[in-house]
């Protein structure tokens, strides 16, 4: 007979963990539209190019994109992804 340990999790973190979570980009000047798009092509899934172009302009002329939208785990990563690739990021918000 195989015995399992079971923890206990605190309501409010389940809560947060399933809440989705937005990933934001910033405008700067000194990245370019082009490493703007290719980024959010290479680490955002199922980013189609010309939504990418869209998102980025949008970054340019509103000050900043909700360029993904989902669980905190995922936003994470693609926040850390696109910040080292040097986009300046706004920090994680819940939706």
């Amino acid at each position: 007979m195989s015995s399992a340990t079971v923890t206990a999790t605190k309501p409010e973190t389940i809560v947060k963990a399933l809440k989705p979570w937005k990933v934001i980009v910033l405008n700067d000047d000194f990245n370019t539209f082009q490493h703007v798009a290719n980024c959010l092509i290479k680490y955002i899934p199922h980013m189609h190019p010309d939504r990418a172009w869209k998102l980025t302009q949008q970054v340019h002329s509103e000050g900043r994109a909700i360029v993904w939208v989902g669980p905190l785990e995922q936003a994470e990563l693609y926040h850390e992804q696109l910040s080292r690739e040097g986009l300046t990021m706004a920090p994680l918000e819940q939706a």
